[in-house]
């Protein structure tokens, strides 16, 4: 008995490792010709990273002035450790920079308080963005408690971004439901006026919009809709509200006939048993596809740049665009391109958290 039992744990070991090396070898080596290309894929992948490595770090130049950099064979990050407060804060001015970065860590603190479970009630979210949105306006704005008056024309960088995309989705959310719910009304006329409303807007592209409202706009009734960034940010809201509608409605549809049948059993008016029956199911169906309108809606706010908002990606062609450093322009898109990866990164594994939390498709 003891010599059997000895030996289980040292054949269960060994039965694993062949499980995994027969898995592997099935995987990517279940023929010569297979096994060849996984090795040359290999190869190829390890001699990339080397060089990207290379360039990235052993080889970069992090500090210094500009011609430290001409004669570097890596990357010249110092145009970063130079230039970065035009990135982040834009036009702001320079010794209230502190206001600008305390407004943007105050809306990411209120995006990740958001992402709470335990604040996912309507009256929480109401008082945690209203206080968020009066804080953020006030350290931008000033005018008031001893901080001087900052126009919206000297926002810019990655916090007028931030704001960009928390305005338009706070605004286009809302009007993404109720243009869910009118184009699924009962009155034909009514259904389909939303329905016309949100394939104009679907079938036109972002950057016409935007043209349209910061542009063609003033000049057809001047004063109108407030300042260029109030427009731009409506439009974008309108742009972002007709493709969730469509995704809000999807969820709606998939939802068995029964469930709103059972709602109106228990004598639940129209509102009621859209706000507590109907519209959490359809957004529980409807998640993944909202985590990805999200994620793209936050990538097109560099659109902005082309109707004159000073944006992250506009300050960051600022960053290099001074005589000095305009040869370091791959540096500060790669740049760029990281702290976008972070944000849309940590929104899709917030996504992916959502579904396994809320089950969704299972």
């Amino acid at each position: 008995m003891s010599e059997v039992s000895g030996d289980l744990p040292l054949d269960a070991p060994a039965g694993r490792g062949s499980a995994v090396y027969d898995d592997l070898k099935s995987r990517f080596f279940p023929t010569p010709l297979s096994g060849l290309a996984t090795l040359a894929g290999l190869a190829l992948a390890g001699w990339i990273l080397w060089h990207a490595l290379q360039w990235a770090l052993f080889d970069a130049v992090f500090t210094g002035p500009p011609e430290a950099c001409r004669e570097a064979a890596g990357a010249c990050w110092a145009v970063i450790h130079a230039r970065w407060r035009l990135m982040f804060f834009g036009l702001y001015p320079h010794e209230e920079h502190w206001r600008s970065a305390l407004a943007c860590l105050l809306f990411l603190g209120v995006i990740g308080a958001s992402c709470m479970p335990r604040l996912w009630q309507a009256g929480r979210l109401a008082v945690l963005w209203i206080a968020g949105f009066a804080g953020f306006l006030l350290l931008m704005r000033g005018g008031v408690l001893g901080l001087s008056y900052v126009p919206q024309e000297k926002w810019g960088g990655l916090t007028l971004s931030i704001f960009i995309f928390v305005a338009t989705v706070l605004i286009g959310m809302p009007l993404a439901v109720a243009l869910a719910l009118l184009r699924r009304a009962s009155l034909p006329l009514v259904a389909r006026l939303a329905g016309l409303l949100i394939d104009g807007i679907r079938s036109l592209p972002l950057i016409t919009i935007l043209f349209a409202l910061a542009v063609v706009l003033p000049i057809l009734a001047p004063g109108a809709l407030g300042s260029k960034l109030t427009r731009v940010i409506l439009g974008m809201a309108l742009f972002f509200a007709a493709y969730q509608a469509e995704i809000i409605r999807s969820g709606i549809q998939s939802l068995p006939a029964g469930q709103e049948e059972a709602a109106k059993a228990l004598g639940l008016h129209y509102w009621r048993r859209m706000a507590k029956v109907i519209l959490p199911q359809a957004f529980r169906r409807a998640l993944p596809p909202t985590i990805s309108q999200l994620a793209i809606i936050f990538m097109e706010v560099a659109m902005v740049m082309i109707v004159g908002i000073f944006d992250f990606l506009a300050s960051g062609n600022a960053a290099y665009g001074s005589g000095e450093w305009n040869f370091a322009n791959v540096e500060v898109y790669v740049f760029i391109a990281l702290v976008y990866f972070v944000f849309v990164f940590s929104l899709s594994r917030y996504g992916a958290y959502l579904e396994r939390r809320m089950r969704v498709g299972k």
